[in-house]
């Protein structure tokens, strides 16, 4: 049956084909009772609505058989052309309608995130974490569907379409949905993993933190609060306090976000108290058990929300670096080797005890 919209509760991992990774993990995430801003999907149905009613696939098709993927130029020409053909095109009416009602019923004007969801995302062996766009702070829902397309279209940046070149993936196969979903008014937010990134061991999880939306952290752009934990013991065994100049904030009147300095009294502070990192700590770990892998998990504190209810889930997606590195062979150690050697010469073959 065709749906063009369908909310987090009622999506998961078996619906990954028609909401994507990002979209499917969100739903998982409500339906076992973790804390998740409401939103919803507008599914792959709408996406190729979009495609088939519009006359956008042949011109999509047409541009893409004459791109060189490996000439910089024509790939970023392409890429272009592409885009802007999307946004020469309105939604279908019922595409629309589907968003426009779905938004209205969460609450008049109220701030979304506007997310990409690729089918091809968020997979163990092929992550497209980062490749698409996402918009902050959106309200009204002429902006919500303006952004729905704008997510679609970034489907076809070029960095994108290289990525799926070189690994196969295809082109206008890869379908998109899109996560609308309640924004966070985030105190602090960042990631966390449930391995250690830099040595691959599993009995670490590695938080970052920052304040205000983790954008920030996840671009790089501050330099996170680090904290180990040992995941056994749950006990925070190192702590990196970083200078973090910059915060990421909503601007209720300009119905955005905006980059803001921290005052200096802050900018040295541990943006985290203990007790929130072992809640992070927790709830990654809890995601791990859930998905039955590493975990890449975005978190965020909401200063809506009350103390001790106020940890929200924005995202978990499998570790795709360490997690896909064949097990190493057991190597024999120096003691065994010799104690070997030693049980050979005192016992030669074909000799008797």
């Amino acid at each position: 049956m065709t749906a063009f919209t369908l909310p987090f509760g009622k999506i998961g991992t078996r619906d990954h084909a028609r909401v994507g990774g990002k979209c499917a993990s969100l739903g998982e995430m409500t339906q076992a009772g973790i804390a998740v801003p409401t939103g919803f999907a507008v599914t792959t149905d709408a996406y190729l609505a979009m495609l088939d009613q519009t006359g956008l696939r042949a011109e999509i098709e047409a541009q893409l058989a004459s791109t060189k993927f490996d000439d910089v130029s024509s790939l970023e020409r392409s890429a272009q052309a592409i885009q802007i053909r999307f946004r020469s095109h309105k939604l279908p009416a019922d595409v629309e309608a589907a968003i426009r009602n779905d938004y209205n019923a969460m609450g008049d004007d109220l701030p979304v995130a506007v997310r990409s969801s690729a089918t091809a995302e968020d997979l163990p062996d092929a992550s497209f974490a980062g490749q698409q766009d996402t918009y902050l702070w959106v309200v009204g829902a002429d902006t919500v569907i303006e952004h729905v397309r704008d997510c679609w279209a970034s489907l076809f940046t070029a960095r994108a379409m290289k990525y799926r070149h070189d690994n196969d993936l295809g082109q206008i196969e890869v379908l998109m949905s899109v996560a609308v979903q309640k924004m966070v008014n985030a105190q602090t937010a960042g990631v966390a993993m449930t391995l250690d990134p830099l040595t691959g061991d599993r009995t670490r999880i590695v938080i970052d933190a920052s304040y205000g939306l983790g954008e920030l952290v996840v671009s790089g752009i501050v330099t996170p609060d680090n904290f180990t934990v040992e995941k056994i013991l749950m006990e925070v065994i190192d702590r990196k306090i970083s200078d973090k100049h910059v915060e990421l904030v909503p601007d209720v009147a300009a119905k955005s976000t905006v980059e803001r300095e921290v005052a200096a009294d802050r900018r040295n502070a541990q943006c985290l108290t203990d007790a929130q990192v072992m809640a992070v700590a927790q709830l990654a770990k809890a995601l791990e058990r859930q998905n039955k892998c590493p975990q890449d998990v975005e978190w965020a504190f909401d200063a809506d929300l009350p103390e001790g209810q106020n940890l929200v889930a924005l995202q978990s997606r499998p570790e795709t670096v360490w997690s896909q590195k064949p097990a190493e062979p057991a190597k024999t150690s120096f003691s065994t080797g010799m104690m070997g050697m030693v049980g050979a010469l005192n016992n030669p073959v074909g000799s008797k005890k």
